[in-house]
């Protein structure tokens, strides 16, 4: 049998962290998880992962930024979110709502 090769193709994990390093995007992924009515701990985690590897692959992230995110992250693990979840709810019952914007300098 001959040696056929593939293609590889475009995976969709490569675009999404390309299209993280646009800031808006990054914010509206952000937003997008919490907003969800229904949500899953894991998934605030894991945009909030995806938002800093996008960042980190633009060499934009310094040290201090890694290290707030890796404390946050073990604190998200640890509550289940249950806090920014319960802050948004909140804030819900209120008639406001959580958005995540770019910072304008």
């Amino acid at each position: 049998m001959k040696d056929v090769k593939v293609p590889t193709s475009y995976s969709y994990r490569e675009y999404l962290i390309e299209s993280l390093k646009d800031p808006e995007e990054g914010a509206g992924f952000i937003e997008a998880i919490l907003e969800e009515p229904d949500p899953e701990p894991e998934l605030l985690r894991n945009a909030l992962r995806k938002v800093v590897e996008a960042h980190g692959k633009m060499n934009q992230m310094s040290s201090e930024v890694k290290q707030h995110h890796d404390r946050l992250d073990k604190m998200l693990t640890e509550s289940g979110c249950a806090e920014i979840y319960s802050f948004v709810e909140f804030l819900d019952m209120l008639g406001f709502q959580v958005a995540v914007t770019v910072k304008s300098e």
